[in-house]
């Protein structure tokens, strides 16, 4: 927040979201659209605009009908600083333990009662504690417990597995296989059982054989007056999923920060830099500046 000394920012009452990183991107793709409207001697090619519902569950891209939205590539504009130019994303599943205890009366249950909530507390002590997202950063991958309920008779833990690293990533799906194999040996068959479903894939393998996408951001974010910059994504976009469906798309920043949080905020002028960065890169492509490789 240092570096916006000076500048507006646009921030919550301190009991809610801001929701910047959608809103932001939303009024800055308007903005851009205005401007190529309104200023008809800025050349361009034909420019699609799209925005995806529930974006923020995973499911913004499941029904988004490519051949009607008619593009040979595209960019999100979700989250970030301004000049951020981001092409890798987590490879993302989300995985559903289900553990069956067995209730009896406290008075006699020696040797007859499974207690399904301290085995789901054992199951979670299986997993190595620095690979939890309190713990990491960068390209370090992680295990998010974020949801846990249970009784004597049943339990369930749900995970968000995350690891930019496909290698490492399968290696998180191993390692709740084999904590549930070691509770089934110890407490009988059946009594852990892992669903995993995939969310996203790491994009990177989609935009590297368009690299033209990143370099002509990149120059755009100079020619606007700002330093492009790529960091991990440690989070999802719908540019992961449109990219494997066949759109590659990396994603833009916004100006605003701490998503997701009540401390959430954007700042105006950064807002208006990553608008300007937007009409620039149409810009560049309408005045076939750029070879596509």
């Amino acid at each position: 927040m240092k570096s916006y000394i000076g500048r507006d920012l646009i921030v919550t009452d301190g009991t809610t979201l801001l929701g910047a990183d959608n809103r932001a991107g939303i009024a800055e793709i308007m903005t851009m659209a205005q401007e190529l409207l309104t200023n008809p001697e800025i050349k361009h090619g034909t420019i699609k605009i799209g925005f995806t519902p529930d974006e923020e569950i995973g499911r913004g891209a499941d029904r988004f009908n490519l051949e009607r939205f008619g593009a040979d590539f595209a960019y999100t504009v979700d989250g970030g600083a301004f000049g951020s130019v981001d092409y890798e994303t987590f490879n993302a599943a989300t995985a559903k333990i289900t553990i069956q205890g067995r209730n009896i009366h406290p008075g006699t249950a020696k040797g007859k009662m499974k207690n399904a909530a301290l085995i789901a507390m054992e199951f979670n002590a299986f997993l190595p504690v620095l690979e939890r997202p309190e713990y990491t950063e960068g390209y370090q991958g992680f295990y998010h417990l974020i949801d846990l309920k249970g009784s004597v008779e049943h339990a369930e833990l749900t995970y968000l597995l995350r690891d930019h690293c496909r290698e490492k990533f399968e290696a998180k799906k191993d390692t709740l296989q084999l904590a549930a194999e070691h509770l089934n040996s110890k407490y009988g068959l059946s009594t852990a059982v892992v669903e995993i479903a995939d969310s996203y894939a790491n994009m990177a393998e989609q935009i590297k054989p368009h690299w033209h996408l990143i370099e002509t951001a990149y120059a755009a974010v100079r020619e606007v007056g700002g330093n492009p910059q790529s960091n991990p994504v440690r989070g999802g976009t719908d540019g992961a999923q449109l990219s494997f469906m066949g759109l590659p798309c990396p994603n833009l920043g916004t100006g605003s920060h701490n998503h997701h949080s009540k401390l959430e905020y954007a700042c105006v002028q950064a807002m208006d830099d990553c608008a300007a960065l937007l009409v620039r890169i149409a810009q560049k492509y309408g005045e076939g500046e750029i070879k596509r490789r």
